[in-house]
């Protein structure tokens, strides 16, 4: 079934209405097929179908779907493309089978993604995969194993879980303290929900204790003005030195960092390390466009990291700090590298409680 003659688009692998029609919001053109072998034939064949993005229902089977991306990877023009598998209706042991043998470049319920969400997320396996491609040409010299999709390793994930989890026991007395208090000050949610993008554009629901007023972020426009972030080519962050909208419990809870506890429930749900890249809002991980920037979501998010002890409680951050901070911590993290940041974490915290 062709939606439209054209070079860019999706190109999609199933017989799903509501998946087409997500694909067609997004990218207004694209092709579609429910046959394996004449998709194949249809993309390989046909040099003018370039597609941004391929995705395939899972419900051919994993060996049909690893034969057939076995030969999609191997062609020259569409071996940077994205490839997608929808898993909805997928059950545990074909998902981990998915991953273990590293079948495609991402894994996703696409029923539960928002049409921008997913756009976002596209763009950034776009931009992972042109740029592997670049490092697997110089690795294949090298004779070296190809690189996959970043991934949390066991000891850094076992360390996560271990201290989140004991964290998490012996602080659910100040939750409660904490809960109770914003509860007395202001009537609405006691924990603040944002969707984040984390490591390898993972978006996902972010906690923290809500330290503003209820209304706040349908405010946050008033205040462009004041953001202690300048303008910068590279992205965009977006901060507000004493915050108006910020609740006197909410500012005690900023200063002494206790808004970010509710994180360790994130740590242990394996969608944040301990250590890493802050996750971004939405609005702010959507200008991290370039081939570059997209190298900061290679590493994981985490409630600690460079910039955190580096440049906290400090005026003068810059935008472009705070990045070459992330590019740094991507490109040299390793679990030494994140004791490290532990150890010096406390003293950062002290020093913004201070300023």
């Amino acid at each position: 079934m062709k939606l439209q003659e054209s070079m860019t688009g999706f190109y999609y692998v199933g017989t799903k209405r509501a998946n087409i029609t997500k694909l067609v919001n997004i990218y207004k053109r694209g092709y579609a097929s429910g046959n394996l072998t004449e998709a194949m034939s249809e993309l390989l064949q046909k040099d003018h179908i370039q597609p941004q993005v391929i995705v395939l229902d899972s419900s051919y089977g994993f060996e049909a779907i690893k034969g057939w991306t076995d030969l999609l990877t191997k062609n020259e023009r569409l071996y940077s493309t994205p490839l997608v598998v929808d898993s909805e209706n997928m059950d545990v042991d074909e998902h981990l089978q998915f991953v273990r043998n590293k079948t495609a470049d991402d894994i996703l319920n696409l029923r539960e993604w928002e049409e921008n969400n997913l756009n976002l997320k596209i763009r950034f396996l776009q931009k992972y995969k042109s740029r592997t491609k670049e490092l697997e040409k110089k690795l294949s010299e090298e004779k070296t194993e190809p690189i996959s999709i970043p991934r949390i390793g066991i000891l850094k994930r076992s360390f996560d879980i271990l201290i989140s989890f004991v964290y998490l026991i012996i602080l659910s007395p100040v939750f409660l303290i904490i809960a109770l208090a914003i509860r007395i000050e202001t009537k609405g949610n006691i924990f603040y929900v944002s969707k984040r993008a984390g490591m390898g554009y993972r978006i996902f629901n972010f906690y923290k204790f809500r330290t503003m007023y209820p209304d706040a972020e349908a405010n946050r426009n008033q205040y462009v003005h004041l953001n202690l972030y300048p303008y910068s080519d590279l992205a965009r962050f977006f901060k507000v030195e004493n915050d108006p909208r910020v609740t006197r419990v909410g500012r005690f809870l900023r200063n002494t960092s206790l808004d970010e506890l509710p994180q360790l429930f994130n740590v242990l749900l394996g969608d944040m390390s301990l250590v890493g890249n802050r996750p971004l809002p939405l609005y702010e991980a959507e200008s991290f466009t370039t081939d570059m920037l997209a190298k900061r979501f290679m590493a994981p998010a985490g409630i600690t990291g460079l910039w955190q002890i580096k440049k906290r409680g400090k005026p003068d951050m810059t935008a472009d700090e705070r990045i070459g901070l992330d590019l740094n911590y991507a490109d040299k993290s390793n679990l030494r590298m994140d004791m490290w940041i532990m150890a010096h974490t406390p003293q950062a915290l002290m020093q913004k409680a201070n300023s």
